[in-house]
């Protein structure tokens, strides 16, 4: 975990859209920084089929003219007993006498984007988002999933090595970003998203029960070193994992330094890639408005012989050891490739990674 450094917030809309904030702008969490109204795909009614009637009498079979405004269950057209009726909202946009089909274009959906933290808006992306930046705490997590939020960090337990049960969660937690240590079960996180919890930080979790969470989604594809990201569609909760799979303690000083920063507004980004472009999951916890001295950038912590390493490879993920060397030629890996490497000592086990597997700790 960094402390006092100057944390960048890349805000985008998914589709072109309107900024509503200028460069050198004070923002807040839930303020809206830009709007975009998303296109849906067109919506098609088979009428000839609906009614049984051929496409040459569709036109006349009509209830709505093109150009009218429909809601979903808008009756479009009748012959007889038998309707074709509007599936979504919208407009009648096309009768096609020759298919029998008619078309309409979905009333477009409305995205609002915050800004997620309290900062300054240093660049603007014109019709696409803003980056705003931040004096801050940030921790970087082996592991994650769900979309951006933010909220108030909230501490549920008082050893590192304590897990989150279903019981410590309640109505209290609202919109919170909830810290345990070990780990969370997954009757605990329904229950979290039952509450309205937006965000967990954890030291591990059981992959068992992070299947049971996700339902349909699987974890394959995250395990070869995919994507790992689970969009804002697919889960309303956002999970950050420090250590890696399993019931593993938190790390004691990341622990130490979240106790301190309880009640204070955070955001967190569950979002994870191991590939390139490499993306960490990582939590954002804005500090006071004076940045005398910090850095526009996270110090660089040394990769030396002895130094302490998380391995951030897929079979080792969140596993901690030591370097013991750092060879001057590239190396071959497990994988075959010949890479510039690293020689870390895990317990008993000495392994030979890429250095891009490793990340050094404070």
């Amino acid at each position: 975990m960094v402390s006092g450094m100057m944390a960048r917030v890349d805000r985008t809309l998914p589709h072109v859209g309107e900024i509503l904030v200028r460069i050198g702008q004070r923002v807040e969490p839930d303020e809206i920084v830009a709007r975009a109204l998303v296109p849906q795909p067109l919506a098609f009614v088979n009428v000839t089929r609906e009614l049984i009637v051929p496409p040459a009498h569709v036109p006349q079979s009509m209830r709505q003219p093109v150009g009218a405004s429909v809601a979903a269950g808008t009756v479009l057209a009748r012959r007889g007993a038998r309707t074709a009726v509007a599936p979504v909202e919208g407009t009648l946009t096309a009768i096609d006498a020759e298919t029998g089909c008619v078309t309409i274009a979905p009333k477009p959906t409305s995205i609002e984007l915050t800004a997620g933290v309290r900062g300054l808006i240093m660049d603007i992306a014109p019709y696409r988002g803003v980056s705003i930046e931040t004096p801050a705490a940030q921790l970087y997590g082996a592991f994650g999933v769900g979309p951006m939020q933010s909220g108030v960090l909230q501490l549920l337990v008082t050893d590192p090595a304590d897990q989150i049960l279903p019981e410590m969660i309640s109505s209290r937690n609202y919109n919170a970003i909830i810290i345990g240590g070990s780990g969370i079960s997954a009757a605990a996180l329904q229950r979290a998203v039952a509450e309205h919890v937006r965000g967990v930080v954890v030291g591990g979790i059981d992959e068992i029960e992070l299947r049971a969470f996700l339902g349909g989604q699987t974890i394959e594809t995250w395990r070869g070193g995919h994507s790992w990201a689970i969009t804002a569609a697919e889960s309303s909760l956002t999970i950050l994992v420090t250590e890696g799979f399993g019931v593993r303690p938190m790390a004691a000083s990341i622990f130490e330094r979240l106790v301190q920063h309880h009640n204070q507004e955070a955001m967190i980004d569950g979002q994870t890639t191991l590939r390139a472009p490499l993306r960490r999951p990582h939590l954002i916890i804005p500090l006071s408005a004076r940045t005398a001295g910090i850095a526009v950038e996270p110090p660089r912590l040394a990769l030396a012989s002895g130094a302490r390493v998380r391995l951030l490879d897929d079979a080792y993920l969140g596993v901690i050891g030591r370097v013991v060397a750092l060879p001057d030629e590239p190396r071959r890996l497990a994988s075959y490739a010949r890479s510039a490497a690293v020689i870390v000592q895990v317990g008993g086990e000495i392994l030979t990674l890429a250095r891009s597997a490793v990340e050094p700790l404070e």
